[in-house]
């Protein structure tokens, strides 16, 4: 009798495209979100932007994320009055994950930055990246290589045809 193996993929709401480019990731943490209810629609129907937005942890520990837009939603505007779509948000991380994250970014100099957001089991998570800033000439070593890479697999595929 042969076991059928399913492969569960977290449906993506967001990526930031732009980290990717202009940052090296390091390592990724997955982290949780403090939301109001109409915020947490927004998020699930797509209404957010990460570009331009940071995470930076205050003195007292606590990882708040920066600049991050969430658009009201609008069948809540009459409960959102003074709605503020770039307010700051807490994120939710253990204890022992924000000291090794602080050490990180103190010795290495490196930075916190979103990459994702995305759905596991109903929640809403942000998967966050200790990222360390690329210069200009890593970046155009990095367009050649995909481009490289491009051709290989294009010249790969009329091949097999």
């Amino acid at each position: 009798m042969a076991s059928i193996c399913y492969t569960y993929t977290m449906p993506t709401i967001t990526t930031n495209k732009r980290a990717y480019h202009d940052y090296e990731i390091i390592q990724t943490i997955e982290t949780g979100i403090v939301l109001s209810g109409p915020e947490v629609k927004s998020v699930k129907s797509g209404n957010i932007n990460l570009s331009g937005s940071y995470v930076a942890i205050d003195k007292s520990g606590t990882p708040w994320i920066h600049n991050t837009t969430i658009a009201s939603y609008p069948p809540a505007a009459s409960a959102q009055q003074n709605y503020d779509p770039i307010r700051s948000r807490k994120l939710l991380l253990h204890k022992k994950e924000i000291n090794s994250l602080i050490g990180k970014i103190k010795t290495e100099r490196t930075t916190l930055i979103p990459l994702k957001v995305y759905t596991k089991k109903g929640l809403i998570k942000i998967e966050i990246g200790l990222a360390r800033g690329k210069k200009k000439y890593d970046k155009r070593e990095t367009i050649k290589k995909r481009d490289a890479d491009r051709k290989i697999k294009r010249a790969l595929k009329q091949y097999r045809q």
